[in-house]
């Protein structure tokens, strides 16, 4: 099976002392990508510098929802300048976020609009991130659909919020979260609605620990993906050398990888 982690920040410094093991590691549970997704001008820098020097790497620039109180003109343009890179395939991870309120809701509406109009002018597809804005993402968000492509990520939410984003085009991406029989219940439902064209896998790391690992790790990694991957298949009953290949195909779709440019994270 070939499997992409379409999104993850082992920019982190978590992953200092050992990302070529784990970028290892992910190569020996058959991960050939991994989107390093940036949240502020400095950990984009240190994702470019990351995947410039290793093979599989792919990098997203953009400015988190929490981090929007300290956005400026000047940080999106120098992103922008970025941009021309030949591992930048995507923008984000932006959007709304209204569960901690990190940056007030008027500085990260106004962020969240701009650098969707950036996306559109780069030709980028959208990383998208939503927390507890109860429609109001989705609003601003269908005002402003990215014309060349976007997924949720990390998506959780409402039967309802699903098919809306179904019905622009979204992709969905999928996290550790539909292994927790608990905080998954909800999500475990809906991922056998979702057209399998529409899905991709991530892991969020160092964030989200799938369940099979919570017992034995603190942090996520790539490799970590095939559990997630594992457990969507269980649940749609799916075969899943078919699903792999298929979630596989779509991240290169989104993000707009052609598969020579893949190969395993760190592999000669």
């Amino acid at each position: 099976m070939r499997l992409f982690d379409s999104h993850s920040h082992i920019d982190d410094r978590a992953f200092d002392n050992d990302r070529d093991a784990v970028l290892a590691r992910a190569h020996e549970a058959g991960v050939l990508g991994v989107m390093l997704v940036g949240i502020t001008q400095k950990t984009c820098m240190r994702a470019l510098e990351i995947a410039a020097a290793t093979s599989g790497l792919f990098v997203s620039l953009g400015v988190h929802p929490h981090d929007c109180k300290s956005c400026s003109e000047k940080i999106m343009q120098s992103l922008v300048s970025l941009a021309g890179r030949p591992k930048v395939k995507a923008w984000g991870e932006t959007g709304l976020d209204f569960d901690r309120m990190f940056s007030p809701q008027k500085d990260q509406e106004r962020w969240f609009v701009r650098q969707l109009e950036i996306a559109a002018e780069l030709g980028l597809p959208v990383i998208l991130h939503e927390r507890s804005t109860k429609g109001r993402f989705l609003e601003m968000l269908k005002a402003h659909l990215p014309p060349q492509g976007c997924v949720v990520h990390c998506f959780s939410g409402s039967k309802k919020e699903l098919s809306s984003y179904l019905d622009m085009g979204c992709f969905i991406g999928i996290t550790g979260i539909v292994t927790n029989k608990t905080r998954g219940e909800e999500l475990r439902r809906q991922v056998r609605s979702i057209p399998a064209n529409r899905l991709l896998v991530e892991t969020d790391a160092p964030y989200l620990v799938p369940s099979p690992e919570r017992n034995k790790f603190r942090r996520n990694e790539p490799a970590f993906v095939k559990s997630t991957f594992l457990e969507l298949a269980h649940l749609r009953g799916d075969e899943p050398a078919k699903l792999a290949e298929q979630t596989f195909q779509n991240t290169l779709l989104l993000y707009g990888i052609d598969e020579t440019e893949v190969a395993a994270p760190g592999a000669p």
